[in-house]
């Protein structure tokens, strides 16, 4: 007998650090990196991202020897940008992408994915800046990210992949397609997470329609749409949010994940979709089992 779900052979489902509770490079509350290598290959994953830099080995070589042992490849690599800020932070900027992108390229990954900075602490709350853009900072930000994305593609052969994210300035579905429409889309490509567009009321399988040929990756993430009205109502920052579950286990939450990854197919490229279910903090044991039962749930997709 025969499946009768379509294999979506254009997507490559992987996981990352963040399953496992993994924010910061080096955290008492976290796991050590060895135990999530380990768990991750159990799961039943291929493909990781590196998460925060310097939690996993910084070194190439035994990076490569870590993982080549665990049958796991590398997507991406991660950095944090606050480009809006204008031409003033480039030079401080590089200095942090450039350590993350020569390890990206190293371990023989071809995409970087680029969160902007946040507006509010995602662990005190404190406000350190404004909401929203002005029209100078917009330019500065879509000025400054084509210019990102063609140095790291030029000096590391990468392509940067923009996370749009809560408590960020690119959030929103207007912000987003504003983000866009404003950027060479040869340049700068979107890391659609589906959890954190949820989260800011954006609808994944319209992105995907409408801004197909912008999307080169995904994050595959749910969100709980109760405790979502209670952060909402709250205002409640992004990291307390997480704290209080609002993401969630799929196929638990919102968006659902099918639609999702079938348009992501319907798109004729491949495509990594990397699971990311912010947990930190959590506990040592809680993240396998779950990601395991996650890993099931998206083989019953096709992927």
């Amino acid at each position: 007998m025969t499946s009768s779900v379509p294999a979506l052979n254009r997507i490559r489902v992987g996981s990352a650090p963040d399953s496992w509770g993994v924010w910061f490079p080096d955290d008492s509350r976290q796991i050590p990196w060895q135990r999530f290598l380990d768990e991750v290959a159990h799961a039943g994953y291929e493909w990781i991202e590196l998460g925060p830099y310097g939690y996993l080995p910084t070194d190439p070589v035994r990076l490569a020897e870590e993982t080549a042992r665990r049958g796991l490849k590398v997507s991406a690599g991660t950095v944090f940008t606050g480009l809006h800020r204008g031409p003033a932070v480039w030079d401080e900027t590089w200095a942090h992408v450039s350590d993350i992108a020569a390890l990206t390229q190293a371990m023989g990954a071809s995409h970087l994915v680029v969160i902007p900075s946040f507006w509010r602490d995602d662990k005190t709350g404190a406000v350190l800046e404004g909401d929203t853009l002005t029209p100078a900072q917009w330019r500065d930000l879509t000025a400054q990210t084509e210019r990102l994305g063609h140095e790291v593609r030029e000096r590391y052969g990468l392509d940067i992949v923009v996370h749009p994210h809560a408590d960020t300035h690119i959030d929103t579905e207007e912000n987003v397609t504003r983000f866009l429409d404003a950027t060479d889309g040869d340049l700068v490509s979107l890391c659609l997470d589906t959890g954190h567009y949820a989260y800011c009321g954006g609808d994944s399988v319209k992105l995907i329609e409408t801004y197909g040929e912008r999307i080169g990756y995904l994050h595959l993430k749910q969100v709980d749409p109760e405790i979502l009205a209670q952060v909402v109502a709250e205002e409640m920052p992004f990291g307390p949010a997480v704290g209080r579950g609002v993401m969630c286990e799929p196929p638990a939450g919102v968006p659902a994940l099918e639609p999702v990854l079938t348009a992501a197919q319907s798109l004729g490229v491949d495509l990594f979709a990397i699971v990311e279910q912010d947990m930190y903090p959590c506990s040592a044991d809680k993240p396998l089992p779950i990601a395991e039962r996650t890993r099931s749930f998206l083989r019953s997709c096709g992927v």
